[in-house]
C-alpha cells in the first residue's frame, strides 16, 4: 500500500471526510482492520482564505509547494489536494515536486466519461467557477462542456461556502438555494452537476437533486485508494 500525503485544513470540515472516506475505501477493499496509510498537512485556513480573496495566489504556491515537498519527505507517495479550488496551484506543484498528484477535475472527468456525460453544470468557489484551471481542463483532456450559474447565483453559493460551510454550518434555507440553482443548470441543458468544492457535499446530496451529482471529494478519495493499493 502506497503512503496518501493530503494537504488539508482548507477546511478542515471536509479534510476530515476525506480522513474517512479514505479509511472506509481501504476497508472496502481489504477488509477489516486495514485502514490507510496517510500523512496530512493540516494548514491555518484563515491564513490562506485571505490570500486568495487578495489575490496573492504565488505567495500561496509557495507555501504549497513547501507542504509538499514536507510530505515527499516525510514519506508520501501519492498526493492529494483536500480542495478543488486549491488545484489553481496544481502544475506548480507537480513541477517543482518529484511526487504523482492525483488531479481532482481528471478523477471528476472520468466519472463523468464513464457516466455517457458530455455536459455538466459547475458549483464551487467563484475561482474554480470562473477561472480556467477547471473547465478549461475538463474541456481540453475529457471534451466535457461544464455550465457554469449566472454572476449573482455565483455570488450565493461562494458566500454560503466561505460563512457557512467551511464552518461546518448547514442550514435549509441555503440548501434550497443551491436546490434551484441546480434547476435553472438543468434547463440550461446540464446533464449532472458537479459539486466542485468539497464542503459542498457537506450540504447537498444525492437526493437533494435534480440532477446526477458528482462528489468531487469521494470520487478523488476513491482514486486516490485505487492508486495506492495498485502495483
Amino acid at each position: 500500500m502506497k503512503t496518501i500525503g493530503l494537504i488539508g485544513g482548507m477546511s478542515w470540515e471536509s479534510s476530515l471526510e476525506y480522513y474517512r472516506l479514505l479509511n472506509q475505501f481501504t476497508k472496502n477493499k481489504l477488509g477489516e482492520p486495514h485502514s490507510a496509510e496517510i500523512i496530512m498537512y493540516s494548514v491555518d485556513f484563515a491564513r490562506f482564505e485571505k490570500m486568495q480573496h487578495k489575490g496573492k495566489w504565488d505567495e500561496i504556491a509557495v507555501e504549497m509547494i513547501d507542504i509538499a515537498r514536507k510530505l515527499k519527505d516525510a514519506g508520501a507517495e501519492l498526493l492529494l489536494i483536500c480542495t478543488n479550488t486549491m488545484h489553481k496551484l496544481a502544475p506548480a506543484i507537480e513541477k517543482e515536486v518529484d511526487i504523482q498528484l492525483i488531479h481532482i477535475a481528471d478523477t471528476t472527468g472520468e466519472a463523468i466519461l464513464s457516466q455517457g456525460l458530455n455536459t455538466v453544470g459547475l458549483l464551487g468557489t467563484n475561482f474554480t467557477m470562473t477561472e480556467d484551471f477547471y473547465k478549461e481542463r475538463l474541456k481540453k483532456k475529457y471534451n466535457i462542456d461544464v455550465i457554469i450559474p449566472e454572476a449573482a447565483d455565483r455570488e450565493i453559493i461562494h458566500d454560503i461556502i466561505y460563512t457557512e460551510l467551511i464552518s461546518g454550518i448547514i442550514k435549509k434555507n441555503s440548501l434550497n438555494r443551491f436546490q434551484d440553482i441546480i434547476k435553472i443548470l438543468k434547463e440550461r441543458g446540464a446533464e449532472g452537476v458537479i459539486l466542485g468544492c468539497t464542503e459542498i457535499p457537506l450540504l447537498v446530496k444525492e437526493e437533494d437533486s435534480s440532477l446526477p451529482i458528482f462528489n468531487t471529494m469521494e470520487i478523488h478519495a476513491k482514486k486516490a485508494i485505487e492508486q495506492a493499493l495498485s502495483d
